[in-house]
């Protein structure tokens, strides 16, 4: 077999040692995450841990589990959920682009080291007669066969591709955290999906239950116009009541049909495929102790703040990029082969070559481009950091916003469950009245219209409750760091 060309290891010491001597020195500003804001609470009125005896309490510092939903207590969620987690497209497609992002930035690495390529050609030539042969065989017909190696090393003297591998790193960290950000919106989602469909069961029932009484309303006055007690207004009345409670029922069953479907898509099934797999209202378990983070800790649990501080960490790398890009770069490539008539002889004979290149080049002019480039990753880096103080105060607005949602609507489950009493035993009041022909019809119509209120109030009081446990989960960050698989 043909041998080897021969290196010396003075130069290849000095290709080994040369990269470790460049590397450290980058250009630009050197990224820092930002502090978190200095606060003791979301809100400016601190909420009391007692959500207006309600039976729920909020558990200041305590964390926020990784599968939160389990809180609920509810087996059809739970299985709602992980079918989600594994149909879902849009979850897919986000680890699908974060697996992407992670190999471009294994293939930005590569720039760290020199590159080193293989090249073998064999010619048939013939040589005129004219012109003497190249060859010292004198021979005009031959078989030419070359074999080289080509070393080519560009040295990060000011940090340029330090830099740009630093982009990339931060662009695969941004998208790892659009992946959680997915994860909990899908959760999240598909939880509040679901407590609205059984809410608008709830809705329907109460509905119903009012038409039901309408009906029988109807009946007695039927009978009494029929008996001479009352006139045909009184009738007319009523029938006009049931028409209307009635005509409340299409809409809550369009709003429940569009929530199953909602329900499938977020599942991963289509609308035709969806199934009765919803959940029961009153088998979801309040949670007793709702968790809420420290405020410093939200700024490293909030997926989208973690998406953001990664944006701005390759937007300041950037301008380390655009800066290095302004300086002199220098390339070092290096060739050595072997050209023969015979294989044999490739490396032998005096057949081998090589060669040793050093070049650097120095942008001199290039209409200005090179400078405002610069600029304008400055100028994109100012902008990164504004986007990433504006989520920081959604991220508090939104858990101030849940928090406080958290007591009104405790208190306002209160107050529709004694609502939802009173109108009952009001009804019953007036409805025996109404067969003792103590009071009008009136009085009976007013009575049903309350009460259908207050059970619809109820109903809709009851779910807000759930889903306002889900949107402060949602704004803490989801427990996505305690889960198994991140």
């Amino acid at each position: 077999m043909p041998s080897a060309p021969h290196i010396p290891a003075s130069r290849l010491a000095a290709a080994l040692v040369l990269p470790a001597l460049v590397w450290g020195c980058a250009v630009g500003p050197d990224f820092h995450r930002p502090a978190p804001p200095v606060v003791s609470s979301y809100t400016r009125t601190p909420v009391p841990a007692d959500l207006g005896g309600a039976g729920q309490t909020l558990a200041a510092g305590a964390d926020v589990p990784g599968q939160w939903w389990t809180l609920f207590q509810s087996p059809a969620l739970d299985r709602l959920i992980e079918l989600a987690l594994k149909n879902n497209a849009d979850l897919q497609s986000a680890k699908a682009a974060l697996r992407s992002a992670r190999e471009t930035y294994y293939a930005q690495q590569g720039a760290f080291f020199p590159t080193l390529d293989a090249n073998y050609s064999v010619q048939r030539q013939q040589a005129s007669n004219t012109p003497a042969t190249p060859l010292t065989s004198a021979v005009n017909i031959f078989t030419l066969h070359t074999a080289q190696l080509t070393v080519a090393y560009t040295p990060d003297l000011f940090g340029g591709i330090r830099r740009q591998t630093e982009t990339v790193a931060a662009q695969a960290e941004a998208q790892r955290f659009e992946t959680e950000a997915a994860y909990l919106t899908l959760t999240s989602n598909l939880a509040a999906a679901a407590i609205q469909e059984a809410s608008l069961r709830n809705q329907i029932a109460a509905t119903e239950r009012i038409i039901a009484l309408n009906r029988d309303v109807l009946v007695l006055l039927r009978q009494q116009k029929a008996a001479g007690q009352i006139s045909g207004a009184d009738v007319a009345a009523q029938e006009a009541a049931l028409a209307q409670a009635e005509q409340g029922l299409p809409p809550l069953q369009k709003q429940l049909a569009q929530q199953v479907d909602q329900i499938a898509a977020l599942t991963g099934r289509l609308p035709s495929e969806a199934a009765d797999d919803g959940v029961d209202l009153a088998a979801l378990t309040l949670p007793h102790d709702v968790p809420v983070s420290l405020p410093s800790k939200l700024v490293e649990q909030r997926p989208d703040i973690r998406v953001a501080e990664a944006n701005l960490h390759a937007a300041s790398a950037q301008v380390g990029v655009a800066i290095a890009n302004r300086l002199p770069s220098f390339t070092v490539t290096g060739n050595a082969g072997g050209v023969s008539t015979a294989l044999s002889s490739l490396f032998s004979g005096g057949n081998s070559f090589w060669s040793v290149t050093g070049a650097v080049t120095q942008p001199i002019f290039q209409g200005g481009a090179l400078y405002h480039h610069q600029r304008a990753a400055e100028a994109a880096y100012d902008q990164a950091k504004s986007q990433y103080r504006s989520t920081v105060i959604d991220a508090f607005q939104n858990v101030a916003d849940a928090l406080q949602a958290l007591q009104a609507d405790a208190l306002a489950l209160k107050a529709a469950d004694r609502a939802e009493q009173s109108a009952a035993a009001s009804l019953t009041i007036v409805r025996k009245q109404l067969e003792l022909g103590g009071v009008s019809n009136v009085a009976v119509l007013n009575a049903e219209q309350t009460y259908r209120q207050a059970l619809i109030s109820q109903a809709q009081a009851q779910s807000n409750r759930y889903a306002d446990a889900v949107a402060l989960i949602q704004a803490l960050g989801g427990g996505w760091w305690n889960r198994k698989d991140v």
